[in-house]
């Protein structure tokens, strides 16, 4: 019975103590308490100036609304009232070539299929709009209906393609604006092929910037836009014709005096409703530039090629952007200076050293310095070993003026070996960190406690009953 008592205290011992144990094992071992925890720090090398570029600053664009961005990375370089909704007129032509090339690349129909006009080729399309002259019953091929769709503006065009893609314009209506949905344009509402004025037709030069630059990657599409002009071939009911682009910084038929030697398109847009309007894209030295410019008007009392400010306003947005902005790298992975991550279960080393995984280039205005930007560094406290050289450990988001311009992951610059005894170790002190471990051994422990004490009062009871019983055998 004696043995029995000491086995129980011994175990009621050795169960109080890992009970004990567990929160000091949390202490000493900083793996778990700090594990998950993420830091937000921000390394203020040169704080970023709170003035904007100058640059920027002092540029206003004669235009209701206007956008510059350059092409190749999205970047927005200058923008005034760019998601403000205005009447797009003849630019909606963008989307509609853009549904009709979508089309022939899923080999739904081809360049070279000739297409019959329909009876509603004139469409929602008023007085006065411009036109191709196609007629009811004339065939043609699906790349002229695009040329004339683009580079003489021709309204009922985008009515014969439209039933060409969907069968009805009014089914392809539907599709402009599912299409437009998907490339994100939330300010656009079509409802026409063409652009003619309705009140329920509408966009930003935002939203045209995106059509504008996913038409644009079709190289078709590129190849039409920057045509002066084009002779369509004669059909069953025309003779050969020429048409010409409404296009000022293409063309100098129409108007003269702002040829850009660097345009390559895109669109023009004119209605009363809508005032003058220009989608245009210009390449320089490489470099790809995409504007907007809405809700333009004609200089007062000019006559002529005078006073056509969407075209001149444009070819000043264009150089200014050409002159003013570069790409510059405002971070890189020779950046050496990020705070040390703290690494646990290992034996070698209690930290690592982290740098960025490649490099963030933008396009800057040139009076920026890019020292100015704020790198805003998310990486966790501690680490468990093992770590991998390159292991990626966090990230850096580079900021100027509270504006994101990228960011880049933070990578480990060296590798930190386990140690299995620390690691054991650390897996036991999770085990008996769990709620239901510690539920099971306070039970355990109670279970045994209750026990140690019966085993007392009973072994007293049976001591006191066997003196008595050898008193009266005394006796």
């Amino acid at each position: 019975m004696k043995k029995n008592r000491i086995l129980s205290l011994f175990l009621s011992m050795v169960l109080g103590a890992s009970l004990l144990s567990v929160p000091a094992l949390a202490a000493a071992n900083p793996s778990t308490a700090a594990e998950g925890e993420v830091i937000q720090e921000v390394e203020d090398h040169q704080t970023a100036s709170a003035d904007q570029s100058q640059i920027i600053a002092d540029m206003h664009v004669d235009a209701g609304s206007a956008i510059l961005v350059d092409a190749d990375t999205g970047e927005i370089l200058y923008e005034q009232d760019a998601h403000t909704k205005r009447y797009p007129a003849s630019i909606t032509k963008v989307m509609t070539c853009l549904l009709t090339l979508e089309a022939v690349d899923r080999g739904e129909l081809s360049l070279e299929d000739v297409v019959t006009a329909s009876g509603s080729l004139h469409a929602g399309i008023g007085e006065n709009a411009s036109t191709a002259d196609i007629k009811e019953g004339e065939q043609l091929r699906v790349i002229d209906l695009l040329y004339a769709a683009l580079i003489p503006s021709a309204n009922e065009a985008c009515n014969v393609l439209a039933e060409t893609v969907s069968g009805s314009v009014d089914a392809f209506v539907d599709l402009m604006n599912q299409r437009a949905a998907e490339l994100g344009m939330t300010g656009t509402h079509f409802a026409n092929t063409h652009g003619y004025h309705d009140d329920d037709h509408y966009t930003t030069a935002y939203d045209i910037y995106l059509m504008s630059a996913e038409a644009m990657k079709y190289e078709t599409f590129r190849t039409i836009v920057s045509s002066k002009n084009y002779t369509m071939p004669a059909t069953n009911m025309h003779e050969e014709r020429i048409v010409r682009s409404t296009n000022g910084l293409i063309s100098t038929f129409n108007v003269t005096g702002y040829w850009y030697e660097y345009a390559i398109g895109v669109k023009t847009g004119y209605t009363p409703e809508a005032g003058y309007c220009l989608s245009a894209a210009a390449e320089k030295n490489g470099k790809m530039l995409i504007s907007v410019v809405m809700d333009c008007t004609r200089v007062e009392g000019t006559t002529g090629s005078e006073g056509f400010t969407y075209f001149s306003e444009t070819v000043r947005l264009l150089n200014w952007g050409f002159s003013n902005f570069s790409q510059q790298v405002i971070l890189d992975d020779s950046a050496m200076d990020f705070p040390e991550i703290a690494v646990t279960l290992s034996k070698e080393a209690d930290y690592v050293t982290v740098h960025p995984s490649g490099a963030l280039t933008i396009t800057l205005p040139d009076d920026v310095d890019i020292t100015s930007f704020e790198r805003v560094v998310d990486c966790p406290e501690t680490v468990e070993a093992p770590v991998e050289a390159g292991q990626v450990l966090g990230k850096v988001t580079m900021t100027y003026n509270g504006q994101e311009y990228g960011s880049l992951d933070l990578v480990a610059n060296s590798a930190v070996e386990r140690s299995e005894l620390l690691y054991r170790l650390d897996q036991i002190q999770k085990f008996f960190s769990q709620l239901w471990v510690r539920v099971v051994l306070i039970v355990l422990a109670v279970v045994i406690v209750i026990l140690i004490l019966r085993a007392l009062i009973f072994g007293k009871r049976r001591s006191s009953a066997r003196s008595r019983y050898s008193g009266r055998r005394r006796r």
